[in-house]
């Protein structure tokens, strides 16, 4: 009787391949199959073994995709033909990467799913800058959103978002919100959230050709297109991006010295 493969879901990361965790490098030279997305480094896939079967099942905001239904179909027949599966996504699986529905159906289906968690953009996007997400004095939590709504979802409340992240004092880390920066700095904006809130838009997070932009919640939308700024990218919204340009001086600082 053939043994049951299982299937592992592996945050890849941002991008930078000196970023994986070592939980995720072991899983991923393991793997005898890879379902592999758009926007993982190929020097990460490059850590498989050569005998392992690579597919790439693109999911790219934006762009034509592999349709969800079909990826999980994939990994419960490969699963079930006695194949270790790792499923790899950039980022985090369980920060907007849909792994939560894929566990669901791998549960569902009988299969043994393990989930190796991975640096998320957010956090890589803020800390290539040289500041936090949270700072006792002008953070006192961080909110991840999707600027992405599901088809025929209304999407986050932009309103309530600012009144809560201005009283609070919260960050707030816009996940696929470039295309939609209008209509977030406007209801941002219409919800109270000062113009003058400092903002960072960090596209290609950790990558050696990362660009970013900072810039005012009011003049989002704008620096956005003078920069030509796209996906994929992360929006960073509140105080401690304010904190950018004094860490840009000590470095200067530092390497002067």
């Amino acid at each position: 009787m053939m043994e049951p493969g299982k299937v592992t879901l592996v945050g890849a990361g941002p991008g930078d391949p000196e970023l994986l965790t070592l939980k995720a490098l072991k899983a991923i030279r393991a793997a005898t199959v890879l379902l592999v997305d758009d926007l993982v480094n190929p020097e990460i896939v490059a850590f498989a073994p050569p005998t392992a079967r690579v597919i790439h099942v693109g999911k790219r905001g934006g762009c034509k995709s592999t349709p969800q239904a079909f990826i999980e179909r994939l990994m419960v027949m490969a699963a079930r033909e006695g194949e270790n599966v790792v499923r790899l996504k950039g980022g985090d699986p369980f920060i907007f990467g849909r792994g939560g529905e894929e566990v669901e159906h791998l549960r569902r289906s009988g299969i043994h799913v393990d989930v190796v968690n991975g640096i998320t953009s957010g956090l890589a996007a803020v800390t290539s800058l040289g500041v936090p997400l949270t700072h006792r004095e002008h953070a006192h939590g961080v909110v991840f959103v999707t600027g992405h709504a599901h088809p025929g979802a209304a999407g986050p409340d932009w309103r309530a978002l600012a009144g809560t992240a201005r009283d609070a004092k919260l960050t707030l880390v816009v996940y696929m919100g470039v295309s939609g920066a209008t209509r977030i700095q406007d209801e941002l904006l219409a919800g109270g959230l000062p113009a003058v809130t400092p903002v960072a838009v960090v596209q290609r997070a950790s990558l050696p050709d990362q660009r970013h932009a900072v810039t005012t919640l009011g003049r989002l939308t704008e620096t956005i297109e003078r920069e030509g700024l796209g996906s994929p990218a992360v929006i960073v919204i509140g105080d401690v991006i304010g904190a950018v340009a004094v860490a840009a001086q000590a470095e200067a600082k530092f390497r002067a010295a």
